[in-house]
């Protein structure tokens, strides 16, 4: 069970609060449903790429939403529950696995992206993404370098994104503990490198990335 106590911001963190400037721009040139997207797992070695999509809303306020990196793991469980209760509309989409390893991480973001809008259950006008590039293509979208601290949807969408893919990760811990799948997500770490060399992959590992494809063949050739 999430507590619902709330927490104090600290210091260093305070004025880091991402704005609304991209936001009301669309929003003044009547692009009324702007959702944010944001996504986690993209460098992980194992589980889900993980992406999520909020539609805030215009005229009310959520305080305390912050990039997900710069909250601690009791805080963005928080804000999550928070984000739930306050946005018009949240939706997540995910690429698995196996379908990192056939269609390549940038298709595999692309798919994950369509999921996610289309949970939405809404028609959306226009989006707002973290990063460089554009990985929806089929609606009118704006790429934010720093997007997570910059926007208040794409904000929310990260913190979504990173408690639902975390709690994944947790869950498979549970059948997977030589591998600390509850501390590192699935992420490189010396115990999850050491797991693979005693343990060999799992079902949850994407198989396609370079290490894994050397310890592949390492373990086919025992």
């Amino acid at each position: 069970m999430v507590s619902s106590v709330g927490f104090r911001l600290r210091q260093s963190i305070k004025h880091n609060a991402p704005g609304l400037k991209f936001e009301q721009e669309l929003w003044a040139h009547e692009k009324f449903v702007v959702a944010g997207i944001d996504e986690v797992g993209r460098g992980s070695w194992a589980g889900p790429l993980t992406l999520a999509a909020v539609v805030i809303p215009k005229d009310k306020r959520l305080y305390k939403v912050r990039d997900s990196k710069m909250l601690k793991p009791s805080e963005r469980e928080v804000m999550y529950e928070r984000i739930l209760c306050w946005a018009d509309a949240v939706s997540l989409g995910h690429a698995s696995q196996h379908e990192c390893d056939q269609l390549g991480m940038s298709a595999a973001q692309k798919l994950a992206a369509q999921r996610a809008l289309k949970g939405l259950g809404k028609p959306v006008d226009h989006v707002l993404v973290d990063g460089h590039w554009d990985f929806v293509e089929t609606l009118p979208t704006t790429a934010i370098v720093k997007g997570d601290t910059l926007s208040l949807s794409i904000a929310a969408a990260s913190i979504v994104a990173k408690v639902t893919r975390d709690r994944i990760m947790c869950d498979w811990h549970e059948h997977y503990p030589d591998y600390d799948f509850a501390s590192n997500k699935g992420y490189p770490c010396p115990r999850h490198k050491a797991a693979l060399r005693m343990h060999g992959l799992t079902t949850l590992h994407r198989r396609s990335w370079a290490f894994m494809d050397n310890l592949s063949k390492q373990w086919d050739s025992q």
